[in-house]
Formats: C-alpha cells, sequence, structure tokens
C-alpha cells in the first residue's frame, strides 16, 4: 500500500445489465433490499409509520437490517441520508461510516457504484469496516448482478454456517 492509501473509504464498483429503475428499486425499497441483499430490511418515516415492502426510502427514514444466514441477534441500523429519485442513494452504515450507492453509464454499461466512507481508521476500523465491509459489499453487488440478470441468489441462508463470504 502506498502513501496515498485512505483507509477511510473505498469503492466497489460493477456493471450490471438491468434497467437503471430496477437498479434504484433495489437499493430503495425493503423488497429490493431483501430480493439480493437482506434478509429483512424493515424502514421507518420520520413519524415512526413502517414502510411498506414497495415503499421507495425516504431521507430521514431509519432502518433496521437483518442478513440471512445470521440469527437476530446481529443487525444493523442506520439512517437514509438521500435518495433522489432516480440514481442516487446515501445511508448512515452503524459504526462503518456513510455509503453512496450512484447508478450511471460508463462506455454503454449501466454501472452500480458504492462509496463507503467516513470509516474509522484505527486497526479495529480498518479491520471490521474497510476491510470486512469491502468484502461484503463485493459479494452483494455480485449478487445483485446475478439477481437481475439471470435470478440466481448466491446467498448463504443457513445460520449454521458461519464464516462464508455469502452471507
Amino acid at each position: 500500500m502506498g502513501n496515498d492509501f485512505d483507509k477511510s473509504r473505498f469503492v466497489v464498483r460493477i456493471p450490471v445489465k438491468a434497467p437503471a429503475e430496477k437498479i434504484f428499486e433495489s437499493w430503495t425499497t425493503p423488497a429490493g433490499l431483501e430480493h439480493f441483499f437482506l434478509r429483512q430490511a424493515s424502514f421507518r418515516s420520520r413519524d415512526e409509520a413502517e414502510r411498506k415492502a414497495k415503499d421507495k426510502v425516504q431521507a430521514g427514514d431509519t432502518y433496521l437490517w437483518r442478513w440471512h444466514g445470521y440469527p437476530d441477534s446481529t443487525f444493523e441500523d442506520g439512517e437514509v441520508l438521500e435518495q433522489n429519485e432516480k440514481d442516487r442513494f446515501r445511508f448512515r452504515f452503524g459504526k462503518a461510516g456513510i455509503c453512496t450507492v450512484s447508478i450511471f453509464q460508463l462506455e454503454g454499461e449501466t454501472i452500480v457504484e458504492l462509496l463507503q466512507e467516513n470509516i474509522p481508521t484505527d486497526d479495529k476500523g480498518f479491520q471490521n469496516y474497510h476491510i470486512g465491509c469491502k468484502t461484503g459489499w463485493t459479494f452483494y453487488m455480485a449478487n445483485l448482478k446475478s439477481m437481475l440478470e439471470g435470478g440466481i441468489d448466491l446467498r448463504n441462508r443457513n445460520e449454521k454456517i458461519g464464516e462464508v463470504i455469502s452471507s
């Protein structure tokens, strides 16, 4: 790693052969997130109303997320910071920082890019949030591509099988 390596941020991106609207819906609705990413995606509006499965989440919403392959005691909570109804979605990812998902065209391809920033730079932050989250996001971006392009879900759903990249 050179001197320009920044422990406080990383970017992962992938081309996805799907309409940008469908990709955006995958990130900004509870049903969309559960389709490729989460076992449970619960969102509450500022007035504490629970979002329905197909409702687009809004800035100020809070969330509780649970993953396949993990018990209910493993969860993440945070806040939606922004969603522009088209191609940008930002959320606070617990202690791990802020994530921004962007969808854009590049050389005729639809690119999905996730930037995670404001990651704690101490040893624990680097290990858990930089390395750990980057590994996780790399898998879930690949699963997004797989689900939208071919319908094959790569996630491990068995919580008795731990320490695997697919959960």
